[in-house]
Parts: structure tokens; sequence; C-alpha cells
């Protein structure tokens, strides 16, 4: 190329600005090979943080449909405890003090009770809303992947060019130096 340059320094100037065209192109292409290579390494960057971000939803996920189950089993032995409560309330009403105080253990199971279903309601929120974002993140990374096969596909492109172009410089100079 060194060789070319020089050549062309010692041709007169309007044979020079017809062979920089070429060169200018060349180097046209050379940046927008860089340009487009830095936006593949962007955009791949993007994909892993995304993914990375989408696997951490993914596990929240695993953990609060784990928490759901064992706050839906508590709610459910609570459920039954409170029946069990009622009915030995309803049985022992000729127990006044002993009345009074299962019926503050039934009031403090229903509290408990009601806690966790206000917890479970609050769980399957969070379930919900998690769901919606794992699905965002999702339909992101797939229009970040379109759009890195894109640039992909421009990039190969430029190359085949490039190569095209060096190939047409490479005979130029070789008739050049036939001449």
């Amino acid at each position: 190329m060194f060789m070319l340059m020089r050549l062309f320094a010692s041709q007169p100037l309007a044979e020079s600005s017809v062979t920089n065209r070429p060169l200018q192109r060349m180097n046209q292409l050379r940046l927008e090979a860089d340009e487009s290579s830095a936006k593949v390494e962007e955009l791949q960057t993007k994909i892993k943080a995304l993914e990375q971000e989408n696997l951490a939803k993914e596990q929240e996920i695993t953990s609060l449909t784990h928490k759901n189950g064992l706050l839906e089993t508590e709610n459910e032995k609570m459920d039954t405890s409170v029946k069990e409560l009622k009915k030995s309330a309803d049985e022992s009403s000729q127990h006044g003090t002993h009345n009074e105080t299962l019926q503050r253990r039934l009031q403090l199971l229903e509290e408990e009770a009601e806690q966790a279903d206000k917890t479970l309601r609050e769980t399957n929120e969070k379930l919900r809303q998690t769901d919606l974002k794992a699905g965002h993140f999702e339909r992101k990374v797939h229009a970040l992947e379109q759009e890195r096969d894109q640039w992909e596909s421009k990039y190969e492109e430029m190359a085949k060019k490039h190569t095209t172009l060096q190939k047409e410089l490479d005979d130029l100079q070789q008739e050049i130096g036939n001449i």
C-alpha cells in the first residue's frame, strides 16, 4: 500500500485524484466496518446484561412461587385450624372462661390467616409483575438479537465489498506496475 502511495505521489494531480477515490472509498468502508463491529459488540454486551437480568427475574419467580406454595400450605393449615377452633368453641360454650380463651385464640388465628392471605395476595401480585417484566425482557432480547443479526449481515456485506475493492485495487496496482 505504501508503494502504491509513493507511486501515486509521483503521478500528476489528475491521475492522483482518480486513484484517491478507491482509497477514500476503502477508508470509508473500513470506518463503516469498524463502526459495525463496535455496534455488534455493544449489542452483544446489552444482550448479555439482559440475559443476566432475565435469569435473575426467573430466579425471583422461582423463589416467589416456592414462597407462594408455602404460604398456601400455611393458609390451608390455618383455615383448618380456624374451623376446628370454631367447632371447639361451639361445643364448649357452657365453659365460659375456656370459651373466651378459645375465642381469643381463634381471633389470633383469624388475624394470622388474614395476614397470610394478604401476604399471599402480595406474593401473587409480585409474581404477576415479575412474569410481565420477564415477558418484556424476553421481547427486548429478541429485538436486540434481530438488530444484532442485521448488523452482522451489514458487516458481512461490507467485508465482501472491502474484499472486492481490495482485489480491484490490487488489479489496478498490478496494471500500473505493468505500465
